[in-house]
């Protein structure tokens, strides 16, 4: 049965980015069915989704998978936070976190769970995140997916562009899609943190997210496609 539902509702893979996104040296596209090869499993053919519950009735896209056939150092808590760094994020303002959790469902069989981890971008070297709660940017969610069902091991995010405090961190006008280019622009660029250095190949999706803005958080629309990142130790 679970094989008839996987053709029914198998991602479409595209090979298009915008120019400044290329995809770079990826062997095999992967469809997110088989998470042993593809590194990820779609939510969707266990009963998850890629929107987040961010109230009862509306969530936030889930726009970036970086998957286990990545550098395992990253798929750990305290990689991801290193990895994090290197793309010029950080942990948030203090250690204190401001804002509601958010849950996400992500097909593996732990059901909804909350966020694991939460950073912003991190503006200069002290107190960098602090800014960026007061003047806004750029910040994502995470969620890794390791359940009994579809122990990937992947590292599902949801990443965004937010106004100001003023303005009540609500999400930038185009905040879905501008927060996910920004985070993969440098993913692909390659980065560094403490001598450690990654860079990252990118495949989009274009099927496991619907785009417009039906059911997304702040009626804002997105392009409904997402980036499936493998990250390279060099």
């Amino acid at each position: 049965m679970l094989k008839a539902l996987a053709l029914l509702v198998l991602p479409v893979l595209i090979d298009g980015a915008p120019t400044d996104l290329v995809v770079q040296n990826v062997d095999q596209l992967s469809d997110g069915v088989d998470w042993k090869v593809s590194g990820w499993f779609d939510p969707r053919l266990n009963g998850g989704r890629m929107l987040d519950f961010t109230t009862p009735d509306l969530g936030e896209p889930i726009n970036i998978i970086i998957s286990a056939r990545s550098d395992p150092s990253i798929l750990t808590m305290p990689g991801l936070h290193r990895y994090t760094k290197s793309l010029g994020f950080s942990e948030e303002c203090l250690g204190m976190h401001y804002g509601d959790l958010h849950e996400a469902d992500l097909g593996d069989g732990d059901g909804r769970k909350t966020e694991q981890f939460l950073a912003r971008q991190h503006y200069f070297p002290v107190w960098g995140t602090c800014w960026e709660s007061l003047r806004g940017g750029n910040h994502f969610r995470a969620w890794k997916q390791n359940g009994t069902e579809a122990n990937s091991g992947a590292w599902f995010l949801a990443a965004s562009k937010e106004k100001y405090l003023g303005e009540h961190h609500t999400i930038d006008d185009d905040g879905y899609n501008a927060g996910r280019d920004f985070i993969v622009e440098r993913a692909v660029a390659g980065g560094r943190w403490r001598g450690m250095w990654w860079k990252a190949d990118v495949e989009w999706n274009e099927g496991l997210l619907e785009s417009g803005w039906e059911g997304v958080n702040h009626n804002i629309s997105q392009d409904g496609r997402v980036a499936i990142l493998t990250v390279y130790r060099l």
